[in-house]
């Protein structure tokens, strides 16, 4: 009976200890992309390029656990500097999909890199937020960068302009 107790106590401090470390999601828009271009999945520019490099600069301190990017050779090539600095595989998320019950539960307790569109990084930050906090990002607008951190069911954001 003893052992039971310690087990269930574990048990419980187990989930309590998960539920107060934090979630970190650090979502950004992709590099610039070629825009004349007939094609619905065009590349980065020379410039995006050089941003997506640069990226990975700015994260040279964060410790992801996972990085997530649409499946658009963009948003890869953005994603693609920092998974191999950060020696991370990019996984694929459904951008008609945001912040499913699934994909909360796989990211609880840890730090996340999104890489989206313009009109999914801010949706996608709002989804975790609960409210319509942040607008569309304009079309020539690549540098912003929003962490949404969850501690204890609490949310919190910010939002940074990286030039």
């Amino acid at each position: 009976m003893k052992n039971l107790f310690l087990i269930a106590l574990f048990f419980s401090l187990n989930i309590f200890a998960q539920e107060t470390k934090p979630t970190t999601y650090y979502f950004i828009r992709h590099a610039e992309k070629v825009q004349k271009s007939t094609n619905n999945n065009p590349d980065l520019t020379k410039k995006g390029k050089k941003r997506a490099v640069y990226w990975s600069e700015v994260f040279q301190h964060v410790n992801f656990d996972m990085i997530f990017s649409t499946n658009y050779k963009r948003t890869i090539a953005t994603a693609s500097p920092t998974a191999i600095s950060k020696k991370l595989k990019i996984k694929l998320y459904d951008a008609k999909k945001l912040y499913s019950k699934d994909f909360k539960e796989k990211t609880r307790g840890k730090t996340i890199l999104i890489v989206g569109h313009s009109n999914t990084t801010n949706a996608f930050a709002n989804k975790v937020l609960g409210e319509e906090k942040y607008p569309q990002i304009d079309d020539s607008n690549n540098s912003n960068l929003y962490i949404v951190t969850v501690i204890d069911g609490k949310v919190s954001s910010v939002l940074l302009k990286i030039n």
